[in-house]
């Protein structure tokens, strides 16, 4: 199934990249779709740079009420943009430290040379504050009966618990809140 996903998108990245030095690609989606398999898949394929948004979860102090009230809030979208999308745009190398939630502390620097061909994957990369970043923009969508097994098989009974209870409701407020599978340039099935 994932071959057909990455099928199309191949097709699709071959008009969008033609002639350009730099693409930049978000693959957002529901979680458990299938986003960063793509991506890893894609970079089988060919040379290019993933970034994952999970990097860019909110620390605790910027876990404000109102910022988590906003549809897509939950993602440190500010600092995404200045630390790799405008630095990708520019040509520059991406130096950034990614914020791990389970050690509510940062690990160590990640240093990239931009690509031709650079993957922005996970939920919450279409926010609008960087849509306009992009040369192409992808939903991946998947059944809910499948997304909670893939959960499960992933992170557990419990953990898929708190997706069902938190993540998704706050994914999905996102995607309606934007419209994203209306307004992605492609919508492909993770199944």
């Amino acid at each position: 199934m994932m071959e057909q996903a990455t099928a199309q998108f191949m097709e699709r990245l071959k008009e969008v990249s033609d002639g350009q030095n730099r693409c930049l690609i978000a693959i957002d989606g529901r979680c458990g779709a299938g986003k960063t398999t793509l991506a890893e898949e894609i970079q089988k394929k060919i040379d290019c740079n993933v970034f994952h948004m999970d990097h860019f979860f909110l620390r605790p102090e910027q876990r404000t009420k109102e910022r988590l009230m906003q549809p897509g809030g939950n993602i440190d979208h500010e600092r995404f943009l200045k630390e790799v999308l405008l630095p990708l745009k520019e040509g520059k190398t991406v130096c950034y430290r990614p914020y791990e939630c389970h050690l509510q502390d940062f690990r160590e620097e990640i240093r990239m040379e931009p690509k031709a061909i650079n993957l922005i994957e996970g939920s919450y990369s279409c926010h609008p504050a960087l849509w306009e970043q992009y040369d192409l923009r992808i939903f991946l969508s998947i059944s809910p009966e499948i997304q909670l097994q893939r959960i499960r098989r992933r992170n557990g009974e419990e953990g898929a618990k708190m997706f069902e209870e938190r993540w998704i409701p706050l994914e999905e407020r996102y995607f309606a809140q934007y419209e994203l599978e209306k307004r992605c340039d492609m919508v492909l099935d993770g199944r």
